[in-house]
């Protein structure tokens, strides 16, 4: 299968886009219904929390599919969903700051302290930053080899993320522990083929 030309990706990605607004459409159609359950801002919570963490392995997946299939040309989506991943995780700690604490930042503070599911996700955000600010190609070009270096930096935004959701959710761990073996399979992948190829290079 040949991979798709500047146009036909350029379509993918403005479908892909529409795509990823569905989940805040959907939150501003059941907010307009008032239909967002008995506690709304839990659920605005919970549904950007949940999209910007399902976003963020798909956003890890381009690389392992390479890996296994040798199609290449997914990577090119990597940078958009990171964005959107980013774009999720700002509207799910905006709605914690602002309407769950309406910006009490000493009662901001004490959370974090006293939950850690709170501050591994808080530190998963604020990890997230610099990959999202360095993510242009001119912040590519002037970081250059520490570009690379700094953006692995979205696997312990992963791995934060996965526990912030595991050590949220007191009694059903089903739906996290989906998550976190779906990140342990992409990571592993990546692992076993960086093994083969230092053995192949004989290091």
């Amino acid at each position: 299968m040949l991979p798709p030309n500047r146009k036909q990706l350029g379509l993918i990605k403005a479908g892909l886009s529409l795509l990823a607004l569905v989940p805040l459409a959907r939150l501003i159609w059941l907010g307009m219904q008032d239909d967002l359950g008995a506690n709304p801002i839990e659920f605005i919570e919970r549904s950007t929390g949940t999209w910007a963490l399902a976003i963020l392995l798909i956003t890890l997946s381009f690389t392992p599919l390479r890996l296994l299939t040798g199609t290449a040309w997914p990577v090119q989506l990597r940078r958009m969903a990171g964005l959107f991943m980013f774009f999720y995780a700002c509207l799910h700690i905006t709605t914690y700051v602002w309407l769950d604490h309406w910006f009490d930042w000493q009662e901001i503070a004490k959370d974090i302290v006293k939950h850690p599911y709170v501050l591994v996700g808080f530190t998963a955000f604020v990890l997230s930053v610099p990959l999202a600010l360095t993510s242009s190609n001119a912040m590519i070009k002037r970081l250059r080899q520490h570009w690379k270096s700094l953006h692995r930096l979205v696997y312990l935004v992963a791995i934060f993320a996965v526990l912030h959701f595991w050590w949220l959710v007191k009694k059903d761990i089903t739906e996290p522990m989906l998550y976190a073996m779906v990140l342990a399979a992409l990571l592993s992948i990546r692992l076993i083929f960086s093994l083969r190829k230092r053995k192949g290079q004989g290091v």
